[in-house]
């Protein structure tokens, strides 16, 4: 059998600004957008040449609104992985992305902490070869 995670649900307040987010300042490509009632779209989107785990836009209803920013208890929650951090970590600084803790080198490679637009926190990391 094989499997693998496909979608990872990312609670938003809005779909149009965080695909903005996404797209604009973290260069994701917009996979879907697919309107599916008045009140609900299916929003994927991911690293431009990710081949399997896509981001789902979930536009956070009732209770759900207090997950936002907060769905990991303030761990980092995300893991984007780079052949070139350097060049990635200066575009976040470029687009004016919260840095959370500065690059270090750690025995697994290049790391930094970063903010999503709704306070998340994301691992940039470069593997060492």
């Amino acid at each position: 059998m094989s499997q693998f995670i496909a979608h990872i649900a990312l609670v938003v307040r809005d779909y149009d600004e965080a695909i903005a987010f996404y797209t604009k300042k973290l260069n994701f490509e917009l996979i879907e957008d697919t309107v599916l009632s008045e009140t609900k779209r299916w929003v994927l989107v991911a690293p431009k040449g990710s081949k399997e785990c896509k981001l789902l836009l979930a536009k956070a209803v009732g209770d759900q609104v207090k997950a936002i920013g907060y769905q990991s208890g303030g761990r980092v929650f995300l893991f984007l992985h780079t052949n070139d951090f350097d060049r990635d970590y200066q575009h976040l600084l470029n687009q004016n992305i919260k840095i959370y803790r500065e690059p270090s080198t750690e025995e697994y490679g290049k790391v930094c902490v970063f903010e999503d637009l709704y306070g998340n926190l994301w691992d940039l990391i470069e593997k060492k070869p």
